[in-house]
């Protein structure tokens, strides 16, 4: 266990951005969101992200290859270099540490996304330690701990000092390197923080919600159910809450044909929409319960039975803070199953 006192950080800052890129929270005045930090700011560390570090590794937007041709009319193909500089992502929550463990999932396995696996070999995660968990909050609904967040470095901020715990080898390279900066600490230093995040978890209004009922082996009792109609009335297929869950990973791929040829790119997308996955014949979820249905089927349902039990929800609390009309995950588990 490593510490260094809060005064000192922007050493820290400094020291980790001479050789790689440091996102950190900002607060930008409108919302408080990673970005790339610089001389001058001042990372924000008791509040809640809008967007999780999800972008970090799957970005909302990306180019993936061009397409133009050459003086004989021949097409030319070039590809995006593939990131190469190792960067750190400094500040995230253990619901969305383990938001990245669905995501590796997804994206590591067979066919491997290129695009995404080189962004996880050069990326250092330094998670946190929540002293502050939002209203919103119930991970521990899905077996996460908020006080021990893991990730390849974990952080706790307790009184004047922020400690440092490396969890893999990654991490234990990473402190080495900025090891001038930091001082020894003992682990008991940070016991009575994580046992009051604890006990703030126990006090939190979704505290009671569990997955009872749930889970992999019930997806036709769960597909038919009446109340699908009643939920999915209320929803307006907006997608916000797609856009802020930090495992979500449907994306779209198109092309722009600009001046200088043609840019392939992939962007997020939501199975909200009417568009999604629009084919040939045109969509096979015609209505809004079928798009309804879909999202928490797959969180719920879906992931853990493909999954050995893990579901595809860490309960961070973004879409139930963002709906704009409060119609969200927890309202559709104690609705159907999963309340004590």
């Amino acid at each position: 266990m490593k510490k260094i006192a809060l005064a000192n950080m922007n050493a820290l800052y400094e020291a980790i951005a001479k050789d790689m890129n440091l996102y950190v929270p900002i607060d930008n005045k409108a919302s408080v969101n990673y970005a790339e930090w610089k001389q001058g700011d001042t990372p924000v560390f008791d509040k809640m992200t809008v967007r999780s570090a999800k972008d970090a590794f799957f970005p909302q937007c990306e180019n993936m290859s061009t397409f133009s041709r050459d003086d004989d009319n021949r097409i030319i193909i070039d590809k995006i270099k593939l990131t190469e500089k190792d960067f750190v992502v400094m500040g995230i929550r253990a619901c969305d540490v383990k938001a990245v463990a669905v995501l590796d999932k997804v994206f590591l396995s067979e066919p491997v996304d290129t695009f995404y696996k080189a962004r996880r070999d050069h990326s250092i995660l330094v998670s946190l330690s929540c002293s502050r968990p939002e209203e919103t909050c119930f991970c521990s609904t899905f077996g996460i701990d908020p006080a021990e967040p893991k990730g390849d470095v974990a952080m706790y901020i307790v009184g004047d000092y922020a400690y440092f715990n490396a969890c893999t080898d990654k991490g234990e390279k990473f402190l080495n390197g900025v090891s001038g900066l930091l001082e020894n600490a003992n682990d008991t230093d940070v016991d009575a923080a994580k046992a009051a995040t604890r006990e703030i978890m126990t006090k939190l209004p979704l505290h009671d919600v569990t997955t009872d009922g749930w889970g992999a082996g019930v997806l036709e009792e769960m597909f038919n159910r009446p109340e699908w109609e009643e939920l999915s009335s209320s929803c307006i297929g907006c997608g916000t809450c797609t856009y802020v869950c930090p495992t979500c990973q449907c994306y779209d791929i198109r092309d722009y044909n600009g001046s200088n040829g043609v840019t392939r790119y992939r962007c997020w997308d939501s199975c909200m929409k009417s568009d999604f996955t629009m084919m040939a014949h045109g969509n096979n979820r015609t209505t809004q319960l079928q798009r309804f249905r879909q999202r928490f089927m797959h969180k719920l349902v879906y992931s853990p039975t493909n999954n050995d039990g893990e579901f595809s929800c860490v309960g961070c609390g973004r879409c139930v803070a963002k709906c704009p009309v409060s119609m969200n995950i927890v309202k559709v588990i104690k609705t159907m199953g999963g309340k004590k």
